[in-house]
C-alpha cells in the first residue's frame, strides 16, 4: 500500500467495522476520525454537537482529518458521515487518500440504526426521513470524492473487505497475496456472517 485509505459514507455505513478488518488484513494502522475528536474534546460527539452546533464540531472535525492525513506512512481512515459537507475535506480525502465509498441505500440504513441513540443527526421524530434527506445530499458528495464505490448491501463485513482488496489489487495499489485466492473468494462470497 502506497498511501492512506480512507472510507466515507453514510452513518451505519460500516466504515468503523470494515476499516479495522481492512487495516488488519493489510498491516497497517486504524484510525477513526469520530473516536479522535470524542478523545479531543473529552465527550461524546452527541453531547458537543447538542451544545455547541455542528458548525463548531465541523471545524473540530476537519481539523482532525487534516491532522489524520498529515501523519506520515500507511493506515486505513473511517470518517464521519458528514465529512464530506465541507468542500475542503472533500479536497483533501481526494487529493491525498484513496477514498472509498461504502455505498448503503437509506432504507437499509434504517434497518440498522433503528435503534441508534448516539448519532445526532439521527436523534430526530422521522430518523428514516432524516437518513433518506442525509441520502439525497451527501451522495452525489459521496461520489464526487470517493475513487471507488462498494456496494454494501448485506455483505457480511469479511465480504466487504474482500471487495475492497480486489479493488485495490486492480487498480495496482496493494499487494496481490493480500488479496482473496479464488478458493476464499468462492468461500467468502458464497455465505453471509452477521
Amino acid at each position: 500500500m502506497l498511501t492512506s485509505i480512507a472510507l466515507i459514507g453514510m452513518p451505519g455505513g460500516g466504515k468503523s467495522s470494515v476499516g479495522r478488518q481492512l487495516a488488519r488484513r493489510l498491516g497497517c494502522p486504524f484510525r477513526d476520525t469520530d473516536t479522535i475528536i470524542e478523545e479531543r474534546i473529552g465527550e461524546p460527539i452527541r453531547s458537543f454537537f447538542d451544545r455547541e452546533g455542528e458548525p463548531r464540531f465541523r471545524d473540530i472535525e476537519q481539523q482532525v482529518l487534516q491532522g489524520c492525513l498529515d501523519q506520515a506512512g500507511e493506515g486505513v481512515l473511517a470518517t464521519g458521515g458528514g465529512i464530506v459537507v465541507r468542500e475542503a475535506n472533500r479536497r483533501l480525502l481526494s487529493q491525498r487518500a484513496v477514498t472509498i465509498y461504502l455505498h448503503t441505500p437509506p432504507d437499509e440504513l434504517a434497518r440498522r440504526l433503528r435503534h441508534d441513540t448516539h448519532r445526532p443527526m439521527l436523534q430526530v421524530a422521522d430518523p428514516r426521513a432524516k437518513l433518506r434527506e442525509l441520502y439525497r445530499v451527501r451522495d452525489p458528495l459521496y461520489r464526487e470524492t470517493a475513487r471507488f464505490v462498494i456496494e454494501t448491501g448485506r455483505p457480511s463485513v469479511p465480504t466487504l473487505v474482500g471487495m475492497i482488496l480486489m479493488q485495490l489489487e486492480l487498480a495496482g495499489l496493494v499487494d496481490p497475496a493480500l488479496v482473496p485466492s479464488p478458493v476464499d473468494q468462492t468461500t467468502l462470497f458464497g455465505r453471509r456472517d452477521d
